[in-house]
């Protein structure tokens, strides 16, 4: 979708956006929601900040913090807009925007539920953060210490390759009680 000055663009570019929020329905982080959008309809990233704003200023969707993160979510006033203002989407657009969601939904969704980085302390000392991130809310989060570079890679790339693996023995681990034998 090419954006120009045109009223009528701007507005369907808006609508499109709290459309997207809307079929949502659930909390979504600032970084899940610009590449969700970008992947479904065609949004310069200047126009997509801009039009969050206005629809935050309209009290059509309602930004808050959860760990660090912004997190947005429809109101009941957006909801209300969409249902007032939908006709204005063209059929074939909203029809494109429906296939495309569930799919790309998902595949946002699980990028952000896991994440893994190092960071150099030192030269020859990186510290490591593994992550599990569920509906916004974190729900596993380690840090550990690596003597190379190489090593703490080796973390990352296996934290993001089997964490579902790892997180379930990590988490047995954690919570059983026998004391192991000297």
């Amino acid at each position: 979708m090419k954006l120009n000055s045109d009223e009528e663009t701007l507005a369907e570019s808006k609508i499109l956006l709290l459309y997207i929020i809307n079929k949502i329905s659930k909390p979504i982080s600032h970084n899940e929601l610009l590449e969700l959008v970008s992947s479904i309809v065609e949004m310069n990233y200047f126009y997509f900040e801009q039009f969050l704003l206005d629809l935050l200023e309209d009290n059509y969707i309602i930004k808050y913090k959860s760990e660090n993160i912004d997190i947005y979510e429809i109101t009941e006033e957006g909801k209300k807009a969409i249902e007032l203002t939908i006709d204005i989407v063209p059929g074939i657009l909203k029809l494109q925007i429906d296939s495309k969601f569930k799919e790309n939904l998902e595949t946002v969704k699980d990028k952000f539920s896991l994440s893994a980085e190092y960071t150099p302390i030192t030269e020859k000392s990186f510290a490591v953060r593994c992550k599990i991130v569920e509906n916004n809310i974190t729900i596993f989060d380690i840090k550990a210490h690596a003597g190379s570079k190489e090593q703490a890679k080796k973390i990352v790339d296996n934290w993001n390759t089997n964490a579902s693996d790892i997180y379930p023995k990590i988490l047995e681990i954690l919570v059983n009680n026998e004391k192991s034998a000297n």
